[in-house]
Parts: structure tokens; C-alpha cells; sequence
């Protein structure tokens, strides 16, 4: 369990710093103005913080058996 939280800290993380990066970089591009959509970027981390340290968990005990 407490694998699961590091792994859902560390993911939730990662996701939220890409998604905001690529929400600015968006907006810069295409509106001209860098905003960050922080309400989409926390959705995501949320989700993706979730998922993928469960999918990773599933997988891996798969393999052992």
C-alpha cells in the first residue's frame, strides 16, 4: 500500500507539471496569450495518478505469476 501512494504522489506529479507545460505551450501557440488550464491539468494528474500506478500494479503481478 504504501508503494501505491508513492507511486500515485509521484505520477500525480509528473502529470501535473507536463499537462500545465503543455496547456501553456498550447495557449502561447495558438491564442497568442500563455495561460495554464490548471482545472484540465489537475483532472488529468488526478486520473492518470490513479491509473497508471494500478495498470503498473496489475502488470507486475501478472508476471509473477
Amino acid at each position: 500500500m504504501k508503494k501505491l501512494i508513492v507511486d500515485f504522489i509521484t505520477s500525480f506529479a509528473i502529470v501535473l507539471v507536463v499537462a500545465a507545460v503543455v496547456s501553456f505551450l498550447y495557449s502561447l501557440i495558438v491564442h497568442g496569450a500563455g495561460t495554464i488550464d490548471w482545472e484540465t491539468s489537475f483532472r488529468l494528474a488526478i486520473i492518470l495518478g490513479i491509473v497508471l500506478p494500478l495498470t503498473q500494479k496489475r502488470g507486475s503481478k501478472g508476471k509473477e505469476e
